[in-house]
């Protein structure tokens, strides 16, 4: 057996045990009845591994458009985009929209906040060459959103606060099939583009002008990859909160596995890593007898994790 033939298989078998185990947890490790099961777990389950998928594969293209190893959803301002519409949302909740229209006016805006901001990457990509002066727009963009968030957030009422924050901490256990459903078809029409535009990802890697010799057309790339990363980011972030660290951490973790920068490696064994980080982090939120916010649990597992990889990487 072949190193790449052994190690996609651990991967693989690594997958298939964190989620057996993510159904196991919940108050603890116990095996859960028929409609908790159903109702609770799988659903929770199964979002863990489209979010963490989905995040990971936007995570990877832009760290090809843009050739910088840290360039990620949030990095870029994409989630910061949804976390303001998600406060412009909560501002507006009062006791008689409180309840499931305040969530789903929640959700809604959310999405809707991260379409714009990548709407912003786009315009500007269509008028800017340097990936430099993109990836510093996306920064900046995200430092503004943030900072507009905050502001919102002194002007908000207790119930506003509370359902504001509450989205903010990240959990994949409130969604249910309809909003899975969503997700999948953000993740599947993400992972197309993706796949057939590998080729080019990979031809990006040597720089503009080698891409741009060789036939790519670098500013329709961006821009179906900006794109597809807003769409995916957003039904993420809408739904489950900010998910944080996959995006940076799972491509780096292939690329250092397979030893291999091929995206026809990278992106769909990138998703495999990104699934397996994010069950990873909800195991850990739902181990104890408390559960915790999954965007910090994924903190504790992405961030020892990138620091370890950019440290043997001397990035």
């Amino acid at each position: 057996m072949s190193r790449r033939t052994l190690w996609k298989a651990l991967s693989l078998g690594l997958v298939l045990l964190l989620a057996g185990l993510d159904l196991l947890t919940g108050n603890g490790f116990n095996l859960p009845q028929g409609a908790i099961f159903l109702d609770l777990r799988l659903p929770r389950m199964l979002t863990a591994l489209v979010a963490g998928a989905a995040m990971a594969l936007s995570g990877t293209q832009m760290q090809a458009i843009f050739r910088n190893p840290l360039a990620d959803p949030h990095i870029m301002g994409v989630s910061g985009g949804a976390g303001l519409g998600a406060a412009l949302a909560a501002l507006a909740v009062t006791g008689s929209t409180a309840g499931w229209a305040s969530n789903l006016s929640l959700v809604s805006a959310a999405f809707l906040g991260a379409l714009a901001a990548g709407g912003v990457i786009v315009a500007v990509s269509a008028r800017v060459r340097s990936t430099g002066t993109l990836l510093l727009v996306g920064v900046m963009l995200g430092f503004v959103l943030s900072a507009v968030s905050s502001v919102l957030q002194y002007t908000a009422g207790e119930e506003s606060l509370k359902l504001f924050y509450n989205w903010m901490a990240g959990s994949f256990s409130s969604v249910r099939w309809s909003g899975l459903a969503w997700m999948a078809a953000a993740l599947a029409a993400g992972a197309a583009f993706s796949l057939a535009d590998r080729k080019a990802l990979d031809l990006v890697l040597f720089g503009d002008e080698f891409a741009a010799f060789s036939g790519v057309g670098l500013r329709g790339l961006r821009l179906k990859t900006m794109l597809g990363c807003a769409i995916m980011t957003g039904a993420v972030t809408a739904f489950c909160g900010p998910v944080g660290f996959v995006g940076i951490a799972a491509p780096h973790l292939v690329r250092r596995m397979s030893g291999t920068s091929a995206h026809r490696i990278v992106i769909p064994w990138g998703m495999a890593a990104g699934a397996g980080l994010a069950l990873a982090g909800d195991i850990l939120a739902h181990a104890g007898p408390t559960p915790l916010p999954v965007g910090s649990t994924l903190a504790l597992v992405g961030i020892p994790l990138i620091l370890i990889l950019l440290g043997r990487s001397r990035l």
